[in-house]
């Protein structure tokens, strides 16, 4: 059985409009609203702009290493 643990992100555009990146099996979900997305997730997640559902720590894992910014970039440029 293999320790990794995942992460699903979801962008939410608008009233019913998701974005999503990963697994829909994820360890984690993490949840911004577009409005809120362009601002440091560390202190979005801080100020609970960034909510999450399940484990803290695939949320930490990708906030320190770049992908949890990266991916909400790439999903706000998508379109």
């Amino acid at each position: 059985m293999s320790d990794a643990r995942t992460i699903q992100f979801r962008l939410v555009m608008g009233k019913g409009d998701e974005r999503v990146a990963g697994p829909d099996d994820a360890d984690t979900v993490a949840t911004i609203a577009k409005a809120d997305a362009t601002m440091d997730l560390s202190v979005a997640f801080m100020k609970s702009k960034l909510k999450i559902t399940g484990a803290t720590g695939p949320l930490f894992d990708a906030l320190s290493s770049g992908e949890a910014a990266a991916t909400i970039a790439r999903l706000l440029n998508e379109g």
